[in-house]
């Protein structure tokens, strides 16, 4: 296949990339490679990209995806047989200090994605959600037939209106159309503003690190390999009208369209002090902790039921929170040579 892929540069989007081009699919990515975090960690995970593959069969474009003209030219020039969207503006502390970033890239540009695909018959578009959706949600596990209405952060909001403005396309267009509710996915190639990264440049230099909600945070840490296992099934499973749907009692995780939602997580929730520890131990040192309330816009735990990918696409996640963190210290160790 050929496949778009936006948000290359990414922390989950070069994984997918380079996944396609192992498995022999074409990519062509995109990626406006803002300055939210260092752009020469983004630049380095292109370079990853492109090791040991065909020079034919990756493309990188830098483009912003709230560019209209220039995802118009791009959807018209390329034949993408599917797309999957993961380019986006991150972070839910960053959204209450720059609101109109997460407007511009969020909305405006997933309005160009949704368009691009309407226009060019993509037979199917994968795009990343976020477990930030449940908000004020404290039924656990998160569920996807759980109802989503009361975001406490302005990307949560945004991830739940890009869920709605897909199911609009695919209910009116016919539009194949899959959303991925990710759960703190973390592993190899991470970004710098995530606690795996920032807490262990803090340990290695021997500094405390802030520790929110005391460490009672609960988080179903996914470890990127398994992510990416799910994108791929999840994009080579298209998108399904469901018969069964009724409007007198909807379910908010299907549609007569061909339109789902799903969870994408461990489904083994960490309590933060024990993550603290794994890292430690992998770190080979003792960590200073500074103990703080929760912030703005944090929910306390996540925790995904995966269930529905499992039925639907035979997702299953592998990997251990031990044994990602040691992959994910290896990485650390030798990427920044701590």
């Amino acid at each position: 296949m050929k496949v778009l892929v936006t948000g290359v540069a990414g922390f989950i989007g070069a994984h997918v990339a380079q996944a396609l081009l192992a498995r022999g699919d074409k990519v062509v990515g995109i990626d406006n490679i803002n300055d939210y975090y260092d752009v020469s960690l983004k630049h380095d995970r292109l370079r990853w990209i492109g090791q040991h593959i065909h020079a034919d069969s990756f493309e990188f474009i830098k483009m912003d995806i709230a560019d209209i003209p220039a995802m118009t030219s791009l959807f018209a020039e390329h034949q993408f047989d599917k797309v999957v969207h993961l380019a986006a503006q991150a972070g839910v502390r960053y959204s209450i200090e720059n609101p109109h970033a997460y407007i511009s890239a969020n909305i405006v540009g997933f309005t160009n994605i949704l368009e691009g695909c309407r226009h060019h018959q993509i037979a199917h578009l994968v795009y990343a959600s976020s477990s930030s959706v449940y908000g004020a949600n404290e039924a656990m596990p998160f569920t996807v037939n759980d109802n989503v209405d009361h975001p406490v952060s302005l990307y949560a909001a945004s991830k739940k209106a890009n869920e709605l403005m897909a199911h609009t396309y695919s209910h009116l267009y016919q539009l194949p159309t899959t959303g991925l509710r990710f759960f703190t996915v973390y592993g190899p190639w991470g970004r710098p503003d995530m606690a795996p990264i920032k807490f262990s440049k803090a340990i290695l230099a021997d500094e405390a690190i802030k520790v929110f909600n005391y460490g009672n945070h609960r988080r179903d840490f996914t470890y990127i390999d398994d992510i990416v296992a799910g994108v791929l099934h999840s994009l080579d499973n298209i998108a399904q009208g469901n018969q069964q749907w009724q409007g007198t009692a909807p379910d908010p995780a299907t549609s007569k369209a061909p339109w789902r939602i799903y969870n994408i997580g461990a489904q083994k929730p960490v309590q933060l002090l024990h993550f603290i520890e794994t890292l430690e131990h992998a770190l080979g040192r003792v960590a200073k902790k500074e103990l703080l309330p929760i912030q703005p816009g944090d929910v306390p735990d996540t925790y995904a039921d995966v269930e529905a990918l499992v039925k639907d696409v035979g997702y299953r996640p592998k990997i251990t929170i031990e044994e990602g963190v040691k992959r994910f210290v290896d990485w650390y160790q030798s990427y920044y040579k701590a």
